[in-house]
């Protein structure tokens, strides 16, 4: 099977990205690899050449300046055009069967093809506005050419699969889309991992880390957003019940009215597309206990998936496609999003006082991902949607 791979950006170039787009560029660079793992051979569209700048810089001094708003190039017809006849020039010289997105409409939205399209997402744009900060300030020229754009690219595809069940309700809801060309599959971590790890492994791992101190992480590039504030209330309370307990913060910088504790360990943004800061990151992840991420807003963050790789349970909340990833006492724990501080605590001083409670806990989250939240199990699910594509062309 071969596939023609279609992003603006560079999927292969890691150093090219910027850390706030880190994950939806990580996930496409790992699908591809999954799917090469599958024996598909994949043929790299992107990077895209960027154009009529003078146009839409125009259109953001003009929006910025006048009405205070938000304008996005990337949703602007004309660009999106551009971007389709540039993949239109490309796919003239490849022999290939598909045509694959994982960035969904923006390339793909006017993209004229005889091969079927499938664009595989987190959850489309439209269901971000006014839930991400930044498309929560948007010119209304933007969000007309959201929906435009999407709309024209979820008809044109024949096949969407998405990460979550909340995914697929919310496309459903905003554009008709038939529910049956909908597939969801959860993706895996955005970490490169040791291969043959064994159970053995994970289990001496989690032995090694005892109930004392108590060491939670947080792991995100937006503090607020993320929730940062609460993992710092929550590691406070803790200590003050008497459970020595650690916050470490990766990928921001905490903030805080009053200067932070000695218990906090802020590392800021680690590149974990680099060798020695994958071995960081990976080495920060096994000593903890939780990751704590009890996010106001989020779509499916990879994190969740990258904990349950080194057993590490998520106390997350409940928002958008994040119950496909955690299911209570099985991988973690969901709580709501006004939950208490005191509930958190709670829950981890309940286990780490029943540290074999907690032992089954983490393994049961490592087989969470060994058995469902990983690239291999993605590659063949995907492996087998394309074929029934290709069958019903």
């Amino acid at each position: 099977m071969k596939i023609a791979y279609v992003t603006t950006y560079d999927a292969l170039n890691p150093a090219s990205w910027s850390k706030y787009n880190g994950g939806n560029y990580g996930a496409s660079n790992f699908i591809s690899k999954t799917l090469i793992n599958q024996g598909i051979i994949i043929n790299y569209l992107g990077p895209l050449q960027k154009t009529y700048s003078w146009l839409t810089k125009s259109k953001w001094l003009f929006y910025r300046h006048l009405f205070k708003t938000d304008y996005y190039n990337w949703a602007e017809p004309i660009v999106c055009k551009n971007y389709a006849n540039q993949v239109a020039e490309k796919l003239a010289n490849l022999d290939t069967e598909i045509i694959l997105s994982p960035e969904g409409a923006t390339p793909t939205a006017y993209l004229e093809c005889k091969q079927p399209l499938v664009i595989w997402i987190d959850t489309t744009l439209a269901e971000l506005i006014n839930f991400f900060p930044y498309l929560s300030n948007l010119c209304q020229e933007t969000k007309n050419n959201i929906y435009t754009l999407e709309k024209a690219a979820l008809e044109r595809c024949k096949l969407l699969i998405v990460t979550s069940e909340w995914a697929v309700e919310t496309v459903v809801k905003t554009y008709g889309i038939e529910r049956s060309k909908i597939q969801v599959i959860p993706r895996g971590a955005n970490i490169e991992l040791r291969p043959n790890r064994t159970v053995e492994d994970i289990q001496n791992l989690v032995k090694s880390r005892g109930n004392k101190p108590c060491k939670l992480i947080f792991s995100g590039v937006f503090w607020q957003r993320k929730g940062g504030d609460i993992a710092l209330e929550v590691a406070k309370k803790l200590n003050k019940l008497g459970l020595e307990t650690e916050l470490t913060v990766i990928g921001c910088q905490p903030i805080s009215d009053e200067p932070l504790p000695s218990f906090v360990k802020p590392l800021g943004y680690i590149d974990k597309s680099k060798g020695n800061g994958l071995l960081r990151i990976s080495q920060l992840i096994s000593e903890s206990h939780f990751l704590m991420l009890p996010t106001r807003a989020d779509t499916n963050p990879h994190v969740l998936v990258e904990a349950n790789a080194f057993g590490v349970p998520c106390l997350t909340t409940n928002v958008a496609g994040i119950p496909t990833v955690i299911k209570d006492e099985i991988n973690g724990k969901i709580f709501s999003v006004d939950t208490s501080v005191d509930n958190y605590c709670e829950y981890i001083i309940n286990y780490l006082t029943n540290y074999p409670k907690y032992e089954q806990l983490a393994m049961s989250s490592f087989n969470e991902y060994l058995y469902r939240l990983n690239w291999s199990v993605a590659g063949q699910k995907a492996k087998k949607l394309f074929m029934e594509v290709l069958n019903n062309c």
